[in-house]
């Protein structure tokens, strides 16, 4: 391997060395992980369980990925769009440096509230064999679409949709 590869091609031959048997992917109809997590900035933590009733999008993501980069303009717009209609977003951000997360954030002016997954942990409970990883919940706690990889615009709106009617 070239000492030049990139981390994203890093990651990927990491993940493809991983037995499949070893990390757990949550599944549409199960109830979603539990979550507690420092917020970025701030140094309180946050919980998924505050959110219970509520639609939440979680988007697992890293300063580092190019997917999530070219996602971010949009969710930030969808956020706001449905926002008003009762949505909760969560960026999780993983493994990322907290200045390196911070620059995300201002980058892209994300609305709503970042987490810090410095561990890992959240995102091996999350199934994050790779990123960006998109998590919509519904008001019941359960998962209503997983998906591992990047989405296009059209595809969160309509995950988004599905939560916020429910």
């Amino acid at each position: 391997m070239s000492a030049r590869m990139p981390q994203a091609a890093l990651f990927a031959a990491a993940v493809a060395a991983l037995p499949l048997a070893a990390v757990a992917v949550p599944r549409a109809g199960d109830v979603a992980p539990p979550i507690s997590l420092k917020i970025l900035g701030s140094g309180k933590t946050q919980t998924l369980a505050a959110f219970k009733g509520k639609p939440v999008y979680l988007n697992f993501f890293a300063s580092w990925c190019g997917p999530c980069n070219e996602e971010a303009p949009s969710i930030v717009k969808l956020y706001k769009k449905y926002h008003p209609q009762g949505l909760v977003a969560l960026g999780v951000n993983e493994l990322d440096p907290e200045a390196k997360a911070k620059s995300f954030v201002d980058q892209y002016k994300l609305p709503f509230t970042v987490l810090l997954d410095d561990s890992g942990s959240t995102g091996k409970d999350y199934g994050t064999l790779a990123l960006p990883v998109h998590v919509f919940i519904a008001r019941d706690g359960k998962i209503s679409t997983y998906r591992l990889g990047e989405m296009s615009n059209q595809e969160i709106e309509d995950a988004i949709k599905e939560i916020v009617k429910k």
